[in-house]
């Protein structure tokens, strides 16, 4: 699975990214991927080359650029309970300070760097992330209702989006939240809110997880939830990209 880093430019300098994608010299539907708070890391990575594998290319932007290049912080192999409060301290100044805004215009130099990569092919895009990169996920795919098809959020704070941004996506989406982020009434709260802005999705609890349980390298990582997410996000990205896709989780 090739892979490679580059540089995106963009209003406020130059964002360094992580691509993967098939080796068969065939051009494939664009799908851009968000981190989550932690950043763009080596499980953030092999995430990627997962999804690439299905036949997509995939971009992963460092959007804490602003702050210098990935790694922007040293963070400990494994973040378990005695390590989160010390990395929670040093990321989230850099996440409130990554305004909608900034979010938005990203966003356009993300999509256009994307398209103009030669291995993808010419079509709409999908685009999914995880914890805050779920919420930028869903801001990105409502600036953007013309070239997005697809989107997806796992363990993301939907709702922090608000009505007005999430009237405008037209893309499919799914979120998979973790049971310790949402109750029942508070997902169909947030469910009745994406059926009344008119949004097209599914968004359910995976039972027994934890906020971060996509992350390998965290102490909340739960398989079952992991393989779910693969089981939900690769039908979504094959019926909005179209084309021949492996939908099962390798």
């Amino acid at each position: 699975m090739p892979d490679k880093t580059l540089q995106i430019p963009t209003a406020d300098g130059l964002a360094d990214a992580f691509a993967a994608f098939p080796d068969d010299g065939e051009q494939h539907p664009g799908v851009l991927m968000y981190s989550d708070g932690f950043g763009l890391r080596p499980v953030v990575r092999d995430l990627a080359r997962e999804l690439a594998s299905h036949g997509y290319y995939v971009l992963v932007p460092n959007f804490f650029f602003r702050h210098g290049p990935a790694p922007v912080l040293e963070l400990p192999e494994f973040i378990g309970e005695d390590e989160r409060p010390g990395v929670f301290a040093q990321v989230l100044p850099m996440i409130e300070a990554h305004t909608p805004e900034l979010v938005r215009r990203d966003a356009d130099a993300y999509l256009g760097f994307l398209a103009a990569q030669p291995e993808v092919e010419t079509g709409p895009v999908g685009v999914t992330g995880y914890c805050i990169g779920g919420l930028h996920a869903v801001r990105t795919a409502a600036a953007h209702p013309d070239r997005v098809a697809a989107v997806a959020g796992f363990h993301a704070p939907v709702g922090a989006a608000g009505p007005g941004c999430l009237s405008r996506i037209t893309a499919e989406a799914h979120f998979g939240h973790a049971a310790s982020d949402l109750t029942p009434d508070t997902l169909d709260d947030l469910n009745q809110a994406l059926a009344a802005a008119g949004v097209s999705c599914t968004s359910e609890i995976y039972p027994g997880t934890l906020h971060g349980f996509t992350m390998a390298d965290t102490d909340a990582f739960n398989p079952a939830g992991l393989r779910r997410h693969w089981e939900r996000l690769l039908p979504l990205l094959g019926r909005a990209l179209g084309g021949s896709r492996t939908h099962l989780f390798s």
